[in-house]
């Protein structure tokens, strides 16, 4: 049996098996997601290889500030939290059981392989120390693997707060996201107008629920239904002229990502150029929904989508890994081109897209095995989870700086 052959039966045997109420359009854009947040990791972070053979993060961003465009494309966690929301809304209302045990039910799928990736790497570190891995590099790849992870957090916090937006959405539609957009207008106002040398530094953590709320609120109400292609267009055309006036008028960083050495950042905490994107990407996302459940009637295009949705939190907490599995061991051998080099030439650009796919390809064979973190840890006793739990907490505390 061909290879094309083999992909052709799983993709059929995924269609007959998706059920006909499937919304394939809301499952694709999470897939899209998904997938920019290892590209734009991939793409927009490097290193450099001191002289002890030590890897240190650093960013093309900092010598090509022309790349940040690429972030207004990548930078798609504002329709990660539309989609989520959605998909809470629909989910909120089939539960069977109590609203606590919906949420504790969810925040298990997002926890377990949070606690895997982190637990694993725990084991994994002294062995890679004991192998010959400078420290800094165990520092620099622990920062890596715990950095897209805030987002579990605050993304936990804000499906807690499901059963309130599905009240606002039905009291204000649409409009129950605009207070989030004031009050993160506000802040940034304080923190960047001409108060901003009163202002303590701590105000702009103010920021971090409002921001990402802002989207899925957006997601809340479209789940119930009222938002309509006028709104829509609204949040595409609002969206958009709020962004260009915060870049040219008020001089926002064109960056959605933090750049080295730069004293102001977008997105932590989020900055209201970040719900401007989250606005017209939104609503971008509305007007696209029928065209994009047509395109993935296709069998073919629809398999892929379900395999990463399958597989979501496994992208987003391994994939640093993945990179990190070229990287180390490309270390000991020395300078290479996009990937042990400082990220300052087009070159760099040229060979780190040329390591995309080997990147690609390891985090799947990594898939392969963490994928089992995803599923009930049905058969864990309370030693292996508390075991598991300590493992994780004291990575955390690696991670960040704290021993």
């Amino acid at each position: 049996m061909s290879t094309l052959t083999l992909l052709k039966g799983t993709a059929d045997r995924i269609e007959r098996q998706t059920p006909a109420h499937r919304d394939r359009a809301v499952d694709g854009l999470r897939a899209l997601a998904l997938l920019a947040v290892p590209t734009g990791h991939w793409l927009l972070g490097g290193f450099t290889l001191d002289a002890e053979g030590a890897l240190h993060n650093a960013s093309p961003l900092s010598a090509f500030g022309a790349l940040a465009p690429a972030g207004w494309v990548l930078q798609m966690l504002g329709i990660f939290f539309l989609v989520g929301g959605y998909a809470s809304a629909l989910s909120y209302h089939r539960r069977t059981g109590s609203a606590g045990a919906w949420l504790k039910g969810r925040i298990a799928r997002l926890g377990r392989p949070v606690l895997g990736v982190t637990a694993a790497w725990a084991l994994a570190a002294p062995v890679l120390y004991a192998a010959g891995v400078p420290e800094a590099t165990l520092r620099t790849g622990a920062t890596l693997v715990i950095q897209p992870l805030w987002f579990v957090g605050v993304y936990v916090v804000v499906t807690a707060l499901t059963p309130y937006c599905v009240r606002a959405a039905h009291r204000l539609g649409g409009w129950a996201a605009a207070p989030l957009l004031a009050s993160v207008a506000v802040v940034d106002f304080l923190r960047y107008g001409p108060l901003a040398d009163s202002v303590p530094s701590w105000l702009a953590l103010v920021n971090i629920l409002p921001g990402w709320l802002f989207a899925y609120q957006l997601g809340v109400s479209w789940g119930e239904g009222r938002i309509g292609r006028r709104g829509a267009w609204l949040l595409l055309a609002g969206g958009t002229v709020l962004f260009a006036a915060l870049l040219t008028l008020f001089h926002y960083p064109a960056s959605m990502v933090g750049v080295p050495g730069e004293a102001r950042t977008n997105s932590h905490p989020p900055s209201l150029l970040v719900l401007a994107l989250a606005a017209a990407q939104s609503g971008a996302a509305m007007l696209l929904r029928g065209r994009l459940a047509k395109l993935l009637a296709r069998p073919a295009l629809w398999a892929p989508v379900v395999v990463i949705n399958l597989c979501a939190m496994t992208i987003l907490c391994w994939h640093q890994t993945a990179m990190l599995a070229a990287a180390v061991p490309g270390s000991f051998v020395g300078e290479l081109a996009g990937l042990t080099t400082a990220p300052d030439s087009l070159g760099w650009i040229a060979a780190r897209v040329a390591w995309i796919p080997v990147f690609a390809a390891l985090l799947v064979g990594i898939a392969r095995y963490a994928r089992r973190f995803e599923e009930p840890w049905k058969r864990a006793t309370v030693v292996r989870r508390t075991l598991t739990g300590l493992l994780a907490a004291g990575f955390a505390v690696f991670a960040l700086g704290l021993a």
